[in-house]
């Protein structure tokens, strides 16, 4: 089983509060989805910004968080907003 950190964007810190919120495993992250773990880790961890959720969106994709096409980057902005 692939630990977390072996992801793109995803470090020690973020690792640890994805544990928090039940998430461990790199498969656990891609089946819930960057909008749904951001959502856990909002209700967690309020400080928790908008860069955070395009950095689960990259890990999923395995692509660096500030490589996001525009268009997925509004996206997870428009979410984001919703949660304010």
């Amino acid at each position: 089983m692939a630990e977390l950190t072996s992801m793109k964007n995803i470090g020690r810190e973020m690792a640890r509060k994805l544990a928090a919120v039940g998430i461990h495993t790199p498969e656990q992250l891609v089946r819930e989805g960057a909008e749904q773990t951001f959502f856990r880790l909002k209700t967690w961890f309020p400080q928790v910004c908008l860069v955070h959720l395009y950095a689960l969106e990259g890990a999923i994709r395995g692509v660096e968080f500030n490589r996001l096409p525009t268009d997925r980057k509004r996206e997870l902005k428009a979410f984001s907003d919703q949660l304010k």
